[in-house]
């Protein structure tokens, strides 16, 4: 039976009926109906064709055929849940862990990179016996109350800081309380987070845990100085608590060098406990927890059975596999290496000849171009950031979208078959783009987690 097709109008109408309005829309004033895509380009109804620097989800490509044909075949096949043996789940499992540190050997399957943090937070918890939980400045963990709780983002709109929750600063260099000039700023930052411990201890209180992402992406796709993470999981590791790395936004080789952004940090560091998500299932939903023996022993050891109904199951982890081939097969990381330099590379050009583009970062296919009105002062540029991701839509088909505290940055975390040409089409078509203009109210159309 086919589906009835309804005019946008029709579905815009639809939508605002009967979808909760706190769900929003990409560029609401004038939304994209998309009903078709492939590969790092989509189609609305009319057969337009836009450019996708947005869809981090969809990490090898929109509707790659491997995706859907290993998805549908099992699914032809078997799905169930993971009480009954099945050899998908153990395989996955196995050629995770081939890109892991090899302390890194226990899996635990959920659905989304909520679950996934939601989940990771329960086992440094359990493991330590203690509560408290060091997050970073603006960061975003999941959408579960658990995790408003540790996402500054959230909780600052909501209800407020927990007593057991506690902000360590941003290891942002461009606009942090220590920049690119500071000598070490891997360790003053890190030294941050040791004088948060010692004021946790002085209230009496124990830390479970350091939870942040390996790159922070909501914050403003961050990179974080070398040398931060290690010098923070000693001092953690010290304090009795465990580190947290969140990889739901940039595993899965979207640096290039690495398969997991957490390694960007040395050799000498592992985390103790690491979540992923998004671009696991290439738009599927499928997440996963990695962690130690010894923590996984003791999550065992309260007698309460961890049972995730989806988690796991036949289907997810047969289109896991299949993504982690094509990641393979097709270099993946190779052309986020190659392609993500070629667009830095340009958008420092266009830095040097727009004032407002105040610092252009990032690594592989994880880009921020922060926009600022006024280098000296690096004030964010919040209005022509709207305005520039607005003209690139309706003008160039380009679709951009925002982050950052003051949403000033463009980021660009596309699909990771992005190819040169469409770095080249993001940065040299649009020349007739104004970036000095200012909009009159400020727009939030381009922003997305």
């Amino acid at each position: 039976m086919e589906v009835e097709k309804l005019r946008k109008e029709e579905t815009l109408a639809m939508r605002k009926r009967l979808i909760g309005q706190s769900c929003r829309l990409f560029y609401s004033s004038d939304p994209v109906k998309i009903v078709r895509a492939r590969g790092q380009y989509l189609f609305d109804e009319n057969g337009m064709q836009y450019l996708d620097c947005i869809s981090n989800v969809h990490h090898v490509g929109h509707c790659h055929p491997s995706i859907t044909k290993a998805a549908a075949a099992q699914m032809d096949l078997l799905n169930t849940n993971t009480r009954f043996l099945h050899d998908n789940i153990v395989m996955y499992a196995d050629r995770l862990a081939a890109t892991l540190p090899d302390k890194l050997c226990v899996f635990y399957f959920v659905n989304s990179g909520s679950e996934a943090n939601d989940l990771a937070l329960r086992l440094a918890q359990q493991y330590t016996q203690h509560e408290d939980v060091i997050v970073l400045d603006h960061a975003y963990h999941g959408h579960l109350m658990s995790l408003i709780d540790i996402s500054p983002y959230k909780f600052r709109k909501l209800a407020g800081q927990k007593e057991w929750v506690h902000v360590a600063p941003l290891p942002d260099i461009y606009r942090g309380i220590y920049k690119e000039n500071n000598p070490d700023p891997g360790k003053a930052y890190a030294d941050t987070v040791k004088d948060l411990i010692e004021e946790v201890h002085r209230k009496g209180r124990k830390i479970s845990a350091f939870f942040a992402e390996s790159l922070p992406s909501v914050g403003g796709q961050i990179i974080l100085p070398q040398g931060y993470s290690a010098k923070v999981a000693e001092y953690v590791h010290a304090a009795g608590g465990v580190f947290v790395a969140d990889e739901v936004q940039t595993g899965f080789g979207r640096v290039g060098s690495h398969f997991w952004a957490f390694q960007l940090q040395g050799e000498d560091f592992c985390p103790d406990i690491v979540t992923m998500g998004k671009p696991m299932g290439n738009g599927h939903p499928l997440a996963c927890v990695a962690t130690t023996a010894e923590i996984a022993g003791a999550f065992t050891a309260n007698g309460v059975e961890y049972f995730n109904t989806f988690g796991g199951n036949p289907v997810s982890c047969a289109i896991g596999l299949a993504v982690l081939d094509v990641i393979e097969k097709e270099d993946l990381r190779g052309n986020a290496v190659r392609v993500g330099a070629h667009l830095k590379g340009l958008s420092t050009e266009l830095q040097s000849r727009h004032d407002i583009i105040g610092d252009v970062r990032g690594v592989g296919l994880f880009v921020g171009i922060e926009l600022v009105t006024n280098r000296e002062e690096r004030t964010p540029a919040t209005k022509t950031a709207a305005y520039v991701v607005k003209r690139l839509k309706e003008e160039y088909r380009i679709c951009v979208s925002t982050d950052g505290p003051w949403d000033n940055i463009l980021k660009f975390k596309p699909p990771m078959c992005f190819r040169m040409k469409d770095a080249e089409h993001v940065t040299l078509k649009p020349k007739t783009l104004n970036w000095k203009r200012k909009t009159s109210k400020t727009l939030s159309d381009g922003h997305i987690h």
